[in-house]
């Protein structure tokens, strides 16, 4: 019938249905309990088959489509899930509060935000009575209602009404003549673009978490908005386990546990987001630092330094200085030219390579660096270690031909697994970015590149069996990237180590290798970071151990406590021991009673404490208190060296 629509389902399968029909109808027609679990619906039209979109279930649907509806079992579902949360914060805002202006309110990965313009600041209790709100509104079932009105209506109405956030949105994302599309949730109605779940009254399980300041549009000159972040899950067991979760991440906030331990600093006379080492926090960077370099020249990279500052003619051959240069520290006139402090190592290294001309021979170069660069950092982003304006990166690039590219992600890959297996992450994810072919004009290279790449990093990833999420439209424009997500001890997601093809530079910088053929070639070039930067990766592991790091990693080994003076000179011994063979040990020799240092030496996560007395410096032995364990254990002093000495050697991730 002309007026029936074709509806082909996940199974292969076709329903007709008539001309106007919704995403809710096919599922009430397939299942009622499917009907009563659905979501959002994703629709592919006949007319522009290229790819899915998300849906209303209640859309309606013109056409012939491929349909899938989506429940809870459906990642996808979350986001949307938490984009309706959103609305319903703003709902209950508006309801208390209705001279607030709203600016925006999206999903987050572990939740949502929305921003708001209110002269008077919100208060704790304030968001006690908007969380109180929001659930009586949840509990009206209040429909979410699309409706499309006149953009000039609407932008007229926003600007009687001062919506100044909202007057730039529809000016920004809908164009004269054409209609606004706007969400209505009982009195609240704002614009968006959707989609939503079909009503409050399925969100049982959310909590608001935090208020923050943003600039509007991200501009410190612009109004300071309120920003208020919430969370939300399908049922209250996994609101409380992510609660949890947060419980144990305070604890283990890096910024508090530095201070304790006496890690590091930023210091106020010098200027936020730089980073003081301290000297315990100095000896970990000095081991991670090692480590690496060593891995360096195991796996065949050469180590290469380069300034920190560069002509600013550099950055305009690379690129930077038009299109970042809002995330660089102004230029500095010199004797000869402008300069720039460097916000990446890549340029450095590319000039390294391109100080001679290389054979197929030569190739590949792998350059290494541990190099420090400084990045403009908005004050309202920065935190702790984990986003700072000055950081050191572990950045190598591969300079290779495109014979040689599958073997060097593969060996990318084998070294970023080395960095989880060292430092103790057992879990991990990996995410494969891919381009966008429909955008073509937003990416350099040519569609041949992207291909050769896609296919390298695809096979790479194969050949080491690893699984991985493939990531659509979501590679940087100068290339396609792997991604590797390390899981923390409680379950947290953490973004470091990254693979990345890079199109723009060998070309920007004319970078050749003469063939096999006598003929000059482009080479193909990857970045490569796997801590990704020091101090985000130190500010990791203080959170993954909450301090408490493996004996290898530990500033002070072994703390040495002899009972009284006289065994002192045991203990003295004991610690010559441990220091022959490297060993970072402390003799605490100090005239204070034995379990104040105990319990000193305890709060500063040291992995063995030893007691000596009488008892010990008779027999040779010693008393070892070790980390987490209750009981004491009394082994002999070459016993106890051989022990710690093995954990070290191993780098042991437990005691």
């Amino acid at each position: 019938m002309a007026d029936n629509i074709k509806v082909k389902l996940p199974d292969g399968s076709i329903k007709e249905l008539p001309k106007g029909s919704t995403a809710l109808d096919v599922a009430n027609s397939i299942s009622p309990r499917l009907g009563q679990a659905a979501l959002v619906a994703k629709i592919k039209p006949s007319s522009n088959g290229n790819e899915f979109r998300l849906v209303d279930l209640t859309a309606p649907l013109a056409e012939d489509v491929e349909l899938r509806i989506l429940t809870e079992k459906d990642p996808e579902s979350l986001e949307v899930f938490r984009h309706s949360s959103a609305h319903l914060l703003a709902a209950a805002v508006l309801e208390l509060f209705p001279e607030t202006k709203l600016g925006h309110g999206p999903p987050t990965d572990s939740g949502f935000f929305y921003d708001f313009y209110r002269e008077q600041p919100f208060t704790p209790d304030d968001l006690a009575a908007i969380e109180k709100k929001m659930a009586e509104l949840a509990q009206q079932d209040i429909p979410y209602r699309r409706e499309m009105l006149s953009r000039d209506q609407t932008l007229a109405d926003a600007q009687q009404h001062g919506d100044f956030m909202k007057c730039h949105f529809i000016e920004q994302f809908v164009q004269p003549g054409e209609q606004a599309s706007f969400y209505k949730t009982g009195k609240f109605v704002d614009f968006c673009r959707g989609p939503h779940i079909p009503s409050t009254g399925r969100i049982k399980a959310f909590k608001l978490l935090t208020l923050a300041g943003a600039y509007w549009l991200g501009d410190a000159k612009n109004k300071q908005l309120q920003r208020i972040y919430g969370t939300s899950f399908y049922s209250k067991k996994e609101l409380d386990a992510y609660l949890h979760q947060m419980e144990e991440a305070k604890k283990r906030d890096h910024r508090v546990i530095g201070k304790q331990l006496d890690l590091f600093s930023i210091q106020e006379l010098a200027g936020p987001g730089l980073i003081f080492w301290h000297p315990k926090g100095g000896t970990i960077r000095k081991l991670m630092e090692d480590w690496m370099r060593e891995e360096y020249i195991r796996r065949g990279y050469s180590l290469v330094y380069t300034p920190h500052i560069l002509r600013v003619e550099t950055w305009k051959t690379s690129g930077h200085e038009g299109y970042y240069a809002k995330n660089m520290y102004p230029p500095m006139e010199m004797d000869d030219a402008f300069y720039r402090v460097k916000p990446m190592n890549c340029p450095g290294h590319i000039l390294i390579y391109k100080s001679d001309l290389r054979s197929y021979r030569d190739l590949p170069q792998r350059y290494g660096e541990l190099g420090t660069v400084y990045r403009y950092e908005l004050s309202g982003v920065m935190h702790g270690l984990l986003r700072v304006r000055g950081f050191t990166q572990d950045d190598a690039h591969i300079f290779c031909t495109p014979q040689q590219i599958e073997d060097e992600i593969v060996g990318c890959m084998d070294f970023a697994l080395a960095v989880l297996k060292t430092y103790g992450f057992d879990q991990f994810q990996v995410e494969l970015s891919n381009w966008d072919p429909k955008d073509r004009a937003n990416y350099a290279g040519t569609d041949e590149q992207w291909d050769l790449a896609m296919r390298s990093l695809e096979s790479a990833l194969k050949r080491s069996n690893i699984e991985y999420k493939l990531i659509p439209g979501e590679a940087a424009f100068y290339g396609p990237k792997i991604d590797v997500k390390l899981v923390d001890a409680i379950g947290r997601l953490w973004q470091l180590s990254t693979i990345q093809f890079d199109f723009t530079l060998p070309q920007r910088f004319e970078l050749e290798y003469v063939g096999e053929d006598g003929a000059r070639h482009q080479p193909l070039m990857v970045h490569r970071a796997l801590y990704g930067s020091i101090e985000r990766f130190f500010g990791v592991l203080i959170e993954h151990y909450a301090g408490a790091f493996p004996a290898w990693l530990s500033p002070t080994q072994v703390a040495i406590v002899p009972i009284t003076d006289r065994h002192v000179g045991y203990a003295a011994s004991v610690e010559s021991m441990l220091k022959d063979v490297g060993i970072r040990s402390h003799l605490d020799a100090r005239s204070e009673k034995m379990n104040a240092k105990i319990r000193e030496h305890a709060m500063q996560k040291v992995p063995f404490i030893l007691v000596i007395g009488d008892k010990e410096a008779e027999t040779g032995k010693v008393n070892v208190r070790t980390r987490g364990k209750e009981k004491t254990e009394d082994m002999s002093a070459q016993d106890f060296v051989a022990h710690l000495k093995h954990l070290v050697d191993t780098k042991a991730t437990s005691l």
